[in-house]
């Protein structure tokens, strides 16, 4: 069974999605406060839904001190802020996923079930220790933001390095040039699919033509 942080204040809110994901065979242990988030074993935790604002602090200073601490548990925010900037914030944070105020029970599901299939999809074959991600030739030090081919660290932009990190956290999985834009730039803050196009290009031209491979009609994925 799949086990769930839920952080949220709000009792009406917490308590309908407690209820509903129950319902919907999962295991939910729900947390009011930043500090009762931080007592729960997260090694046991399949994924994190968690407020922004809280009682004693911000959600989000709870998803930079996981993500500073090479912790990769899918996270999924959810808020009242409509703000673009915000969502950015929240992504370049190391949300997987964003969802604001109010909604459909069955749309944060299916937020859900999507973080799911990609842990699954990417669980056996990426190694992530500690705040490295290793596949093949490839590492990523997530908590320097470092890269290496072949043993040979390679310099990459931000968003070089943004980019491969997704790809290299789903190895073997198709993904398209949207998901890859809202992942990556953030929701509605990009300007067209040839900015994917563009880093692949780069990608390929400082480590491997052929580790990034390009699945037609569809996206790239990461041959692992």
């Amino acid at each position: 069974m799949e086990k769930i942080l839920l952080v949220e204040d709000d009792q009406n809110l917490g308590q309908s999605i407690h209820d509903f994901l129950k319902m919907e065979g999962f295991e939910v242990t729900w947390a009011k406060s930043l500090a009762e988030a931080k007592e729960q074993d997260i090694s046991k935790t399949t994924m994190i839904i968690q407020d922004w604002m809280l009682p004693d602090g911000q959600g989000i200073d709870f998803l930079k001190e996981l993500r500073g601490a090479g912790n990769q548990i899918p996270i999924v925010m959810l808020t009242a802020k409509t703000d673009l900037i915000d969502k950015v914030v929240g992504l370049e944070s190391g949300a997987n996923d964003y969802i604001t105020k109010p909604f459909e029970p069955r749309e944060l599901l299916a937020r859900i079930r999507v973080q799911v299939r990609q842990k699954e999809s990417s669980g056996p074959v990426g190694v992530s220790v500690k705040g490295l991600v290793e596949i093949n030739k490839l590492k990523l030090n997530l908590d320097t933001r470092e890269a290496f081919w072949k043993d040979e660290q390679v310099d990459l932009t931000k968003m070089e390095f943004d980019f491969l990190k997704l790809l290299a956290e789903n190895p073997n999985r198709a993904l398209s040039r949207d998901e890859i834009l809202n992942k990556v730039w953030g929701y509605d803050c990009y300007p067209s699919t040839r900015t994917v196009d563009t880093h692949v290009l780069q990608l390929r031209q400082k480590l491997d033509e052929g580790l990034i491979e390009t699945i037609r009609g569809i996206g790239y994925k990461l041959k692992a």
